[in-house]
């Protein structure tokens, strides 16, 4: 799909639809109030085509309201976006991924951004806009015999700024195509069967997508090399696998470096298929158990955008790979392992594995001394009954890292909220006969003390941030930018700017 500005126009560019939005405005007539389009933007034919147009009183410019009415022989839809003063960043990414929604079958659109516009900043609003064209239209139809790909080529923003504005809304719109194909990427990992996706073959995929990125290096650590390493803590999770386990190690050093610039780690979970071990899930929540990796794309895919955004901070990304399988190599229950920091752990339940994945990689990833680390993994139901499903917890060491985050969650208009970990629940995770145990001595504050444990293994000093992404990780249905079912991608476009405003 591509997606080009044109300015200076002074008529619409030719297309199956084209797009023009209108505010409603209140007026008084006698007594009464009515709501009436405000048609600023508008060109006068395109007014004088909708006032002739039958039923067009019924348009009024109110929110999710739309009206299709012809301008000699071009088909034309006004979309109403409401109360203008309501009408935010946000609120254009979502009516723009309603609209694109509506016309997937439709070939060519344009649309006039002037309309759109927020505030009048065709440069923002041109690059959320795009964002939302990504997201909106993504279908995995992959195994599907009758594809549901959209089917729309080419979109057409037109506006009548001065073409002098055309370097900045291109670059605007470049970034956007970059940032709404990462988060695709990372959703097509995550909706990808677990007989497809397995360890090894996603290690290969990732490093067949980041080859040829500039700035970037990769590597794999494999059974040998973990074991070299001292992750009994990963190798545990991994020893029922009909699949060796996967540290994937990827580096992006921007073209110019200097000592001011920043060194960032990203971490992921990346568990391709959790059977729960011989701690074994019920039939019913062994479901979408593939989805158990999205951490690890999350971080993927946030790093292939930065790199490819080419931004000025230096980003290392670390990728737990492996599934929780069982037969009899398996970790039983009461098993007691060794972390790679040397610390024993006494394995309760074989069902919350991600953390001992997680915890040596975060090792690992302090040994490389970045400035800070996030990781992000699908690791506790606790934070669904906690949180929802529409919101991820953020918990860590580091009240700056963590203002942070979550002004870079404000700024992307995702939604994040901090737990707090406090010292009762670190104590909760210390074992009678080892140093630690994986889980609680209680089911109460979950999501924390999973935090509370993974803190062990970060490396003294290191600003640490934890999301939990077990809620927002999938099925957004109520943002028109993600799809109903399947992988979301969110939290992406959060890490993309805490990176960029580093």
């Amino acid at each position: 799909m591509k997606i080009e500005i044109n300015l200076a126009a002074a008529v619409a560019t030719t297309a199956d639809v084209c797009v023009i939005a209108t505010f409603s405005k209140t007026e008084k007539k006698g007594k009464a109030e009515v709501i009436t389009p405000s048609l600023s933007g508008w060109s006068k034919e395109a007014k004088e085509a909708l006032a002739s147009a039958g039923n067009s009183k019924s348009f009024t410019g109110a929110k999710g309201l739309d009206f299709s009415f012809d301008l000699e022989g071009q088909r034309y839809l006004a979309v109403g976006l409401g109360d203008k003063k309501d009408f935010t960043i946000e609120a254009l990414r979502r009516s723009a991924s309603t609209v694109l929604q509506t016309l997937r079958a439709s070939e060519s659109l344009s649309f006039n951004m002037d309309t759109f516009a927020v505030k009048g900043n065709l440069e923002s609003s041109a690059g959320a806009f795009t964002e939302a064209a990504h997201m909106s239209l993504y279908y995995f139809d992959k195994y599907l015999a009758v594809k549901g790909q959209a089917k729309i080529k080419k979109i057409t923003l037109d506006s009548k700024a001065k073409k002098t504005e055309a370097k900045k809304i291109q670059k605007a719109i470049s970034e956007a195509t970059i940032i709404g194909e990462s988060v695709n990427v990372a959703r097509n990992y995550v909706n990808e069967p677990p007989n497809v996706l397995h360890s090894e073959s996603y290690a290969k995929m990732v490093l067949a997508d980041s080859k040829g990125i500039k700035g970037v290096k990769a590597k794999v650590l494999g059974k040998a090399e973990l074991k070299k390493q001292k992750m009994g803590m990963f190798l545990s999770v991994n020893a029922g696998s009909a699949h060796a386990p996967q540290l994937v190690h990827l580096t992006y050093t921007p073209s110019k470096v200097s000592k001011n610039t920043k060194h960032i780690a990203f971490v992921g979970k990346g568990l391709t298929f959790d059977t729960g071990g011989y701690s074994l899930k019920p039939g019913g929540s062994m479901m979408n158990m593939k989805f158990d990796m999205a951490g690890s794309a999350t971080v993927y895919g946030a790093f292939r955008a930065i790199a490819m955004l080419g931004l000025p901070v230096k980003i290392s990304c670390f990728l737990g790979m492996t599934d929780n399988a069982v037969n009899e190599h398996a970790t039983m229950p009461d098993s007691i392992v060794t972390a790679k920091n040397g610390k024993t752990v006494e394995i309760l339940n074989t069902d919350a594995e991600g953390r001992l994945v997680l915890g040596d990689v975060l090792t690992y990833a302090s040994e490389q001394e970045p400035d800070a680390i996030i990781d992000a993994a699908t690791l506790t139901g606790a934070v669904l009954i906690a949180l929802g499903t529409e919101v991820c917890g953020l918990m860590g060491n580091d009240s700056k890292l963590a203002d942070s985050l979550k002004k870079a969650a404000k700024n992307t208009d995702e939604y994040i909220w901090e737990l707090p970990i406090i010292d009762e629940w670190r104590e909760d995770m210390k074992s009678n006969i080892a140093d630690l145990k994986n889980i609680g001595g209680s089911r109460w504050g979950g999501s924390a003390k999973a935090a509370a444990f993974l803190e062990n293994f970060v490396g003294e000093g290191i600003p640490w941030a934890h999301l939990d992404i077990a809620g927002c990780g999938d099925s957004q249905g109520h943002l028109p930018y993600c799809p109903k079912k399947g992988a979301s991608g969110t939290m992406i476009r959060t890490l993309i700017d805490y990176a960029r405003n580093s």
